[in-house]
């Protein structure tokens, strides 16, 4: 991935293996690639950046090449200690393993009324399903009864997963089951972006975001979307851990009027998250 996906961080083809390496790539200390030690660490940058609060999730994926096994298990307890350290400034995600249903939908719902968690983010890719699998409707009906969201990656994958799974139109379908269930098209759908478009256009309940992407090199298709009246409300902002600083004050540089870059960073995920006044 440093050599294809992540290639305008790593110009070396390669993570950075001396601190005069890190050095020329410091936006990315405090990622999920040089994370902090501390939470306080963490909220000092957040400070620092003018973060008011982030979203960590209890991330899953599979290995559907090599150990096949979870390569991501976080859990709901790990999510949440954080969440504690950080007094209100972080705000707690579960997440869904389609393989073990039962145990994913009892750990949600505890996330959810014994933590306080937000909503569930899913990475079907990595478990080679497409979004209007079986195996993700119990996933759906749960957020549906419990009235949370489901952020979920859609588009391609960096990892040498298969791709095919990602494309957004399949949650067509999951919106037509689930009216009301308020879905995010996590990482713009690449490269299915005008069906990204189509559908956050297209459904009342459905956003997206621009997580993993720089906002300098997004596609102008995107650009215009989310710097018009018809996709700035619906358009979130997320780091997906590759920093909180470079990405944010790309999107602060661009030519768009302050409001719409207020809705991308801050508005749009509180409406979302039914956490606006």
């Amino acid at each position: 991935m440093a050599k294809t996906t992540f290639k305008p961080f790593f110009p070396l083809g390669r993570f950075p293996k001396t601190q005069e390496e890190l050095e020329q790539h410091k936006h990315l200390y405090g990622t999920s690639f040089y994370p902090f030690a501390t939470v306080d660490e963490f909220i000092a940058a957040m400070d620092k950046d003018g973060y008011d609060r982030v979203c960590i999730a209890a991330v899953k994926m599979w290995s559907f090449r090599r150990s096949f096994s979870l390569i991501f298990d976080f859990t709901i307890d790990q999510v949440n200690e954080m969440v504690k350290q950080g007094k209100g400034r972080i705000i707690g995600v579960a997440g869904y393993n389609p393989f073990r249903i039962d145990e994913s939908l009892t750990d949600i719902e505890k996330s959810v009324k014994e933590y306080g968690f937000k909503f569930v983010y899913a990475h079907p890719i990595t478990f080679g399903l497409p979004f209007n699998d079986k195996k993700m409707y119990p996933l759906y009906g749960l957020c549906s009864s419990l009235k949370i969201p489901v952020s979920m990656q859609v588009g391609h994958s960096a990892e040498p997963l298969p791709s095919w799974v990602g494309n957004p139109m399949t949650v067509d379908e999951v919106v037509m089951d689930f009216p009301d269930l308020m879905i995010n098209l996590s990482h713009t759908g690449f490269p299915w972006i005008n069906e990204w478009i189509d559908l956050i256009w297209k459904h009342p309940n459905v956003y997206g975001d621009i997580a993993a992407y720089m906002p300098k090199n997004l596609d102008p298709e995107i650009i215009k979307f989310m710097s018009s009246g018809k996709g700035n409300n619906k358009i979130m902002w997320g780091s997906n851990g590759i920093g909180l600083t470079h990405g944010k004050h790309q999107l602060m540089e661009m030519d768009m009027k302050d409001k719409f870059k207020e809705n991308i960073l801050r508005n749009n995920a509180l409406r979302f998250m039914g956490l606006a006044s």
